[in-house]
């Protein structure tokens, strides 16, 4: 369930508009119970969806799009992909397939809506992730085509340049990590790139995590490097953007992993099924009200429930036993 096709929303006339969604096979017999252009529309409330996009209600019934209280297309084509995905996975079999917070904005989007509901037209903003480092738009392939490859979705070409890509990326990072620069043979460049002379040899990853060195301004300077770099054949200049993000700024992708997997530890705890919130007065009125309601998966879920204290949380970890 989701928008209308948004090629059709102004200048096509009601009977163009059905005769070309009934050239879409599901559509063939679909039927108008009101235009619904320019009106304000309704929304189930999509704390009753699992993080499948699944009705929690009715098995088999999934929801996407403005009908879970979203607005924007992009928004209602990460819905569907998903809801596509897993109805595809109960037809034929298979994992529940969900993309976690630190993967994909996806994944955000639809644990909000899951999570905390809506009370607002729901737009997806960057800074509502908290893993905004990982979710760069320079790896999402790395993210996120190896997943789709085992899903059947992406291609084995497609799968197979992936693989070649990290390949190089790594080759690339291994060699600026080992690389020995000697200071009388790089000082001469440095200072015709606005930085400090070296005192003494280092590695080249040294160099280039200087915020006025860029692998494009230091290779020409560096032979052997430059030789690496022509290695590159395909999608060079990504491959290459890819590998300079990764020496630049591996720490702060570091950290922002360990804060990741420490939440991960909390996602392996499933919780569901397992109290009867209502009476665990343990908890406070709001946290009991709010567990029966949304009846969260695991603990990390129930942890970023509005209203859900960190004393909460440590409840439930207790009557676990952890």
């Amino acid at each position: 369930m989701s928008r209308s096709l948004p090629s059709f929303a102004c200048t096509s006339s009601m009977e163009i508009r059905f005769a070309a969604l009934k050239k879409i096979p599901c559509f063939r017999n679909i039927v108008a119970y009101r235009p619904g252009y320019a009106i304000e529309y309704d929304y189930f409330d999509p704390t009753q969806l699992k993080h499948t996009l699944e009705s929690k209600v009715v098995k088999n019934l999934f929801f996407a799009g403005q009908v879970n209280g979203t607005t924007g297309y992009e928004e209602a084509g990460g819905q569907g992909i998903i809801a596509g995905i897993n109805a595809h996975i109960n037809c034929h079999g298979g994992e529940p397939f969900v993309l976690g917070r630190d993967e994909a904005y996806i994944g955000v989007l639809i644990d909000d809506l899951v999570t905390k509901g809506v009370d607002e037209p729901y737009r997806m903003f960057t800074s509502r992730a908290e893993y905004r480092i990982l979710l760069r738009q320079d790896d999402a392939d790395m993210r996120l085509t190896e997943r789709s490859y085992k899903l059947g979705l992406a291609s084995k070409e497609r799968y197979d340049r992936l693989c070649q890509k990290r390949e190089e990326i790594q080759r690339l990072v291994e060699f600026a990590k080992t690389y020995s620069i000697k200071a009388d043979k790089i000082n001469d460049a440095l200072e015709g790139l606005g930085t400090a002379r070296l005192t003494h040899g280092c590695k080249l990853i040294e160099l280039l995590s200087r915020p006025q060195i860029t692998i494009e301004n230091i290779a020409p300077h560096v032979p052997s490097f430059q030789a690496a770099l022509d290695k590159v054949t395909d999608r060079k200049e990504e491959t290459i953007e890819a590998a300079e993000v990764l020496i630049k700024y591996q720490g702060y992708i570091d950290r922002e992993r360990m804060i990741a997997d420490k939440i991960h530890r909390l996602e392996a705890i499933r919780i569901k099924g397992k109290f009867d919130y209502a009476n665990l007065n343990s908890l406070s009125t709001e946290a009991r009200q709010k567990l029966i309601k949304i009846d969260p998966e695991t603990l990390a879920q129930a942890s970023r429930i509005p209203g859900i204290s960190p004393s909460d949380i440590n409840v439930l970890l207790v009557l676990l036993g952890r």
